[in-house]
């Protein structure tokens, strides 16, 4: 079987609990088997488990009670429970007074598939335990995401979840906010060396997957793509993943095929950028690049230097810049599944709220286990010798 004819594993685990559903084994209001029982069975991580389950919630095929368990639902169905249904509903402050239920949302921006994903899950999370949030875009300015900090404090929020700036220095209002114990999640990103709450995807597998996709296609020049200015965390642990796949299969690493700190503007322009000289020259057969927009950018330089997309290069993107339509894809991506993400990460932020431990406590670190999805942008290298 190759890799195109793979079921993820988590599919794996949903379409058995959904069997077990439409079979009527189990019934509404079951409870379905537990996280270890369902890891134990299909031999499979926990987060492989809780991503599974994450999207049969998303899908309103179970309900977690949590405490109790999770059960089949039903539209008319209530779960008997002596606590409200939604565990963080109408909960006060110790002194007494009624919390905002106001949520802070910092990002860099919100201009592509992947944060519009991300603030779906967010939002989604949020409606079902009756918050509101607003949000704040810093603009990838490390002072205007202070300033978004600040400006949160004054108005009363409970917790924040901020996407990071890229920046080579920690935000310090970040610092000042863990010292003093507020509430916030960080997604995307973590802070080397500084223990908080966050969610992201992991990039090291994501980059290990594309390797071996194209590996098995027959590539063995495959570039990896950054564009952006800084060598950030993010950016760091893909490169990371990239080598060590190559080190998996004993092959010599090129330097010349880590492309990063560039910028690329109007496309008018584009027979003038090395990169331009580099891709026509075919130096590599592949590219893997870190975020959407940058592999559309060289689909499209590719067609301008007469190049056929993927005979005579492939491409692998992070998260997929063609449509935000569930299910619909054109170029092959490893899939963060972003809306997951950006739901677990407003359920952690709520969680810490209302834990007894608050922000001290143990924090919550969260990778989501990636998904590569096989679209039209990667094909055999016909020129492998292989």
């Amino acid at each position: 079987m190759n890799s195109m004819e793979r079921i993820p594993l988590y599919q794996m685990v949903q379409e058995y609990l959904r069997d077990l559903i439409t079979s009527q084994v189990l019934k509404v209001g079951d409870r379905i088997p537990t996280e270890k029982e369902l890891m134990e069975r299909f031999g499979v991580s926990k987060i492989t488990v809780v991503n599974a389950l994450s999207g049969l919630v998303n899908e309103r095929i179970i309900t977690r009670v949590p405490g109790k368990g999770t059960f089949v639902s039903d539209s008319e169905y209530e779960i008997p429970t002596t606590a409200p249904k939604s565990p963080l509903k109408h909960i006060q402050k110790n002194s007494g007074e009624m919390r905002t239920r106001l949520i802070g949302l910092i990002m860099p921006s919100i201009y592509d598939y992947f944060t519009i994903r991300l603030v779906h899950g967010i939002q989604q999370a949020l409606n079902e335990n009756d918050y509101r949030f607003v949000i704040y875009l810093s603009e990838g300015n490390i002072e205007k995401e202070k300033e978004a900090i600040q400006t949160c404090s004054k108005i009363g929020v409970e917790g924040l979840l901020i996407f990071p700036v890229d920046e080579e220095l920690f935000n310090e209002e970040i610092l000042s906010m863990k010292f003093a114990g507020f509430p916030f999640v960080l997604i995307d990103r973590y802070l080397p060396g500084v223990e908080t709450h966050y969610i992201a995807s992991d990039g090291r597998l994501g980059v290990n997957m594309a390797v071996n996709y194209l590996w098995e296609l027959g590539h063995r020049d495959i570039a990896i793509c950054s564009d952006s200015p800084l060598q950030t965390v993010t950016v760091q642990e893909r490169i990371d993943g990239y080598m060590n796949a190559f080190k998996e299969k004993g092959s010599l690493i090129n330097p010349a095929h880590i492309v990063t700190g560039f910028e690329i503007g109007s496309l008018e322009q584009a027979e003038t950028h090395p990169l331009y000289r580099y891709i026509q020259n075919r130096m590599a057969t592949a590219y893997i690049t870190l975020n959407g927009s940058l592999g559309v950018k060289i689909y499209q330089i590719a067609r301008q230097a007469g190049l056929k997309v993927p005979d005579d290069i492939s491409i692998i993107s992070f998260d997929d810049p063609t449509s935000i339509i569930e299910g619909y894809s054109t170029f092959t991506h490893v899939k963060q599944f972003e809306r997951d993400m950006g739901y677990r990460a407003a359920y952690t932020l709520l969680e810490v709220i209302n834990s007894d431990e608050g922000q001290h406590g143990k924090y919550i670190k969260t990778l989501v286990e990636p998904e590569l999805v096989i679209g039209e942008t990667t094909g055999k290298n016909v020129f492998s010798t292989s």
